[in-house]
């Protein structure tokens, strides 16, 4: 396996060709394919179908109004997988991104200069029906599902561009393991304050349907208000439900707190110890101190 920085960055991890329809497709320099969207077999289109009526359903509630309002607006809901160059065209309209495939792992510097110019490198394969309810590396669905709405949001959007920069000059300050934790607690496991409680718009737990009940619902999980130097210290899990997630009150205050020169704050960090995915802290705003409870049961299986 990658080290999980690359992990995380890939939008599909290293597949089998068994698994993998795109695992020999030609690539660009930018690592993009072509998604040859005609050659998806009614099956595919099927299973997508499928994962999308039943995870909207799950979301309805529970996921960001930003998200639910561009998946409409998107038209997601359109039978079939998305065409990824029609969808673009959609959202470029709103926000000046675009969606591009790629086949698998992404090597940093250039998962970076796609974000950095407002490019989204989205798996292009869809999870073979024996892995429908949960496949750990991201697929068509997750990329799409799961990032692809919140790219429709003018702020968030904007957060993301910055993103991509910070990443390239994390790369040469040594710190990019820092600013990785800043995306898995944000742009893939992140909760915000609206309509008077929680709700999701990290993509790992939108493409999911038992974490978006265990992330809101479950007492088990710590969620605690977002503090960026605390996030950047904070080990993350990759194989099952987070231990801890962290709130933002807005993607105003989101971008705001990240709209700065990261030098100093990776100077204040590099010196701390990390902190372990399960732990609270004297000074953490908690909106919930965990129980733990279904990770220690675990442990004991």
């Amino acid at each position: 396996m990658e080290l999980y920085v690359d992990l995380l960055y890939s939008p599909a991890m290293t597949t089998s060709p068994a698994k993998n329809r795109y695992h020999d497709a030609p690539r660009a320099a930018d690592f993009t394919i072509d998604q040859a969207w005609d050659t998806y077999s009614a099956a595919e289109h099927d299973r997508w179908d499928r994962l999308f009526l039943r995870q909207r359903e799950i979301a309805k509630g529970r996921a960001s109004e930003v998200a639910l309002k561009a998946m409409a607006e998107l038209e997601l809901s359109a039978s079939g997988i998305p065409n990824m160059a029609e969808l673009s065209d959609k959202l470029e309209k709103i926000t000046g991104w675009r969606v591009v495939p790629v086949a698998e792992l992404v090597p940093d510097e250039i998962f970076f200069d796609h974000l950095a110019n407002r490019r989204f490198p989205a798996g292009a394969f869809i999870r073979p029906e024996a892995e429908f309810d949960y496949l750990q590396e991201p697929d068509i669905f997750h990329d799409i599902f799961g990032h692809v709405p919140m790219l429709a949001d003018p702020v968030f959007a904007d957060f993301m561009e910055a993103y991509g920069k910070g990443g390239q000059r994390a790369m040469q300050l040594g710190q990019l393991h820092n600013l990785a934790r800043l995306y898995w607690y944000t742009v893939e496991f992140g909760l915000i304050r609206e309509a008077g409680g929680l709700r999701i718009y990290g993509a790992g737990i939108l493409s999911s349907p038992n974490e978006t009940v265990f992330a809101l619902e479950n007492d088990s999980p710590n969620r605690v208000a977002f503090d960026l130097q605390r996030i950047m210290r904070t080990k993350y899990i990759i194989d099952d439900f987070q231990q801890t997630y962290f709130v933002i009150d807005s993607f105003d205050a989101l971008l705001d707190a990240c709209y700065q020169d990261f030098g100093g704050v990776y100077d204040e960090v590099k010196n701390k110890p990390d902190i372990e995915a399960h732990e609270t802290l004297p000074g953490d705003a908690l909106i919930h101190r965990g129980s733990l409870d279904y990770f220690r049961q675990k442990a004991q299986v």
